[in-house]
């Protein structure tokens, strides 16, 4: 049982170095291996979005993001977002209309969170107008956003890779999405 426990350990160990970022005690964060691009570190707001950031920890702990595409990406006529958790993308191709549909059925209530969507900041994305019904999928801002301010609960912050998210194409893959905590 030791050497499990040592085990554990070092793959933590080794997933934090592997990051970059090392989160600071009482902080959690979400960090995301984009495959052939790198990692992304978000700062997760657990104090101020805690039922949001509650609910994307227990996804990833479970291996929900791993192997989802993103599905939305616009750069263009100005860079404003990438966006990701649609399980549909790990089988369906982009085109598919069901995609950016799909979830787990969860809703999440809208939080005040006191923090806006500028660039990096991680908003949890629903239909437009149904700010109460977020649940898996949410953006990533490229530059700011503070129109989308009370319409989408800010729950993270990108604090590493920021480079890799600008960086981000239609249908880039996260092979690994990891939880780490400070101690």
């Amino acid at each position: 049982m030791k050497l499990i426990g040592l085990g554990l350990l070092f793959v933590a160990a080794v997933l934090a170095w592997a990051s970059g970022y090392q989160p600071k005690p009482g902080e959690t964060v979400l960090v995301l291996a984009i495959e052939g691009r790198g990692n992304v570190s978000i700062l997760l707001h657990t104090k101020e979005a805690p039922k949001t950031t509650a609910h994307i920890i227990n996804l990833a702990k479970q291996g929900f993001y791993d192997g989802q595409r993103f599905f939305r990406v616009i750069t263009t006529p100005r860079p404003y977002i990438v966006q990701f958790g649609d399980p549909n993308t790990k089988s369906k191709p982009l085109d598919d209309p069901s995609i950016g549909q799909g979830g787990t059925g969860a809703r999440i209530p809208y939080e005040d969170s006191g923090k806006s969507n500028v660039v990096g900041a991680v908003g949890l994305s629903t239909p437009p107008k149904e700010r109460d019904s977020g649940d898996c999928q949410f953006y990533i801002n490229l530059s700011n956003n503070r129109f989308l301010d009370g319409s989408y609960t800010v729950f993270g912050q990108v604090v590493e890779g920021m480079d890799v998210v600008r960086r981000i194409e239609l249908g880039d893959r996260v092979t690994k999405a990891t939880i780490l905590t400070g101690n």
